[in-house]
């Protein structure tokens, strides 16, 4: 049996947390911008390490796994 449950929630995370794409975190103009489809160092720094956090929230602390087959 394969373990798909970090694969999964990795590109879920990878995808929702990707700068500019859903809100960027500090924004260009204000604190929270929404689909402003730009992005900063300092933005990809913030977003990097939120998706440490949750990840290692999900995989560790939580212990998600999803079988296959």
């Amino acid at each position: 049996m394969a373990d798909w449950g970090p694969v999964v929630i990795a590109v879920v995370l990878f995808v929702l947390l990707t700068p500019g794409l859903l809100f960027q975190l500090p924004g260009n103009t204000r604190i929270v911008e929404f689909s402003s489809m730009q992005t900063s160092g300092i933005s990809i720094l913030v977003h990097t390490v939120i998706y440490f956090c949750l990840i290692t929230i999900f995989l560790i602390a939580i212990g998600v796994h999803i079988y296959t087959g």
